[in-house]
């Protein structure tokens, strides 16, 4: 299985699914960390000037849930298509229902380190903070 975190150090999980640069990438076999890699993530920088900006728990109805919106999601999904979960600490409701569609399973945890997360969705006890959702 592999588990990736969006990460802008490498350490902890960005608050924010869209702004950060990386995905950690975390292998695990038979219930252990086996490998831990760090991957290039699109993101806003890299679209920018092709949506609109919006800051994390803002009111963002209809936000990225159009085609052009589909389509960025996607691209940052194709980074990760090998992966198994996502771990995010906040991600717009458009990104989330596009990782599902992709076969990834989106959690956004309030857990800061990608350790710590990925520990907990091990053991079964990690939730799924959708209310953090924007």
């Amino acid at each position: 299985m592999k588990i990736a975190a969006v990460s802008e150090d490498g350490v902890t999980i960005s608050q924010h699914f869209g702004r950060a640069p990386f995905y950690v990438i975390v292998t695990v076999e038979d219930g252990k960390v086996v490998s831990r890699e760090m991957r290039d993530k699109m993101g806003h920088a890299q679209f920018a000037g092709s949506q609109p900006e919006h800051e994390p728990g803002e009111d963002a109805r209809g936000h990225g849930f159009d085609p052009a919106a589909q389509d960025r999601h996607w691209r940052m999904a194709s980074a990760i298509s090998d992966c198994q979960v996502l771990l995010a600490r906040g991600m717009g409701a458009g990104a989330y229902e596009s990782m599902q569609e992709a076969g990834i399973r989106p959690v956004v945890t309030d857990i800061p380190t990608i350790d710590a997360a990925v520990a907990a969705y091990l053991a079964g006890t990690l939730t799924d903070h959708t209310e953090r959702l924007h």
